[in-house]
């Protein structure tokens, strides 16, 4: 790593400024100790600002969206003596010497870090892609239901959120199709049950999306039977994809023991197989992608932090 300029030491970093990350942040200072937040993006809230349904299963809170959730999580924090930098991308770290550069060229070193570095929605890396982002691939089926009324749209995906956003998309457009590489679907079976009673929902399985069509936005999307090879063009006016998450641990691979799926592995401590270096919320827990999992951990991480600093 190079080190250009001068070195901001800190007790704990924390990056990623999502549920766990602030979570993480909080009992750090509540416990005294000298904390800086990380956060990549230009606000905190990771996942919780991509949640467009209303959060009902976070004991003690109910709210409209993840926006409203994380709202009150910052609120929280307002008051708080820790340090915070949004837009703040690490560039390199050396997880052994606890030592980080950021996107601005400025060095941090910490004597415990935390990752709370979340996950990321799967891509088809299909041909179109890219291209047709904002111009017909829709975020959500909650926030862009009203884009497609009366329209076609197409859902990728078999888990529980493909057949959410199909139910939903359902509402207001003109047919949805849900297409799925595999044979049977992971979603739970009130959802599966739910769409296939639904004469506007169509569910083709073993296919999967080739390339996605059009100009200026998406008109159809080209799909391969994997049992017959046969190709089908699907005229449709919107895309929403739904395959899944895949944690963000790319620059931490080659120094952190991660799992099959690059998940970090964690002990009930939070810690992982490198000394005072902890993992936190969704990029640590692939069994319970949860706010309370998230909230949970990042408070288990601090206090396991604050007694091996402050013994």
């Amino acid at each position: 790593m190079t080190f250009l300029n001068s070195i901001a030491n800190f007790d704990v970093i924390v990056i990623g400024g999502g549920a766990a990350g602030i979570s993480a942040a909080l009992w750090c200072d509540e416990l005294g100790l000298k904390t800086l937040l990380l956060e990549k993006d230009n606000e905190l809230g990771g996942q919780l600002l991509r949640t467009y349904n209303p959060i009902e299963n976070h004991l003690g809170t109910r709210t409209k969206n993840g926006r409203e959730m994380r709202d009150i999580f910052v609120r929280q924090i307002e008051n708080r003596d820790f340090s915070k930098k949004i837009s703040s991308a690490v560039t390199e770290i050396d997880l052994e010497s606890k030592t980080i550069l950021l996107n601005d060229e400025q060095n941090l070193r910490a004597k415990a870090i935390i990752i709370a570095t979340g996950v990321k929605r799967r891509k088809l890396n299909a041909e179109g892609e890219k291209r047709f982002q904002n111009k017909g691939i829709i975020e959500s089926g909650k926030r862009d239901q009203n884009l497609i009324k009366n329209k076609n749209a197409a859902v990728i995906g078999g888990g529980d959120a493909a057949f959410e956003n199909a139910l939903i998309l359902a509402e207001t457009a003109s047919k949805v199709t849900l297409v799925h590489r595999g044979e049977d679907f992971r979603a739970r079976s009130e959802f599966v049950e739910q769409a296939q009673s639904i004469s506007k929902i169509e569910i083709l399985t073993n296919s999967f999306v080739k390339k996605i069509i059009g100009k200026e936005q998406v008109e159809a999307i080209e799909l391969q039977n994997l049992q017959t090879n046969e190709t089908l063009i699907l005229s449709v006016e919107a895309v929403l994809i739904r395959i899944g998450v895949e944690p963000n641990t790319a620059i931490f691979r080659g120094q952190i023991e991660l799992d099959e799926n690059g998940y970090i592995k964690i002990n009930q401590n939070c810690e992982t197989n490198l000394q005072n270096i902890f993992a936190v919320g969704d990029v640590a827990t692939p069994l319970s992608p949860t706010i309370s999992s998230a909230v949970g951990t990042g408070a288990t991480a601090a206090k396991v932090i604050a007694a091996l600093l402050n013994p």
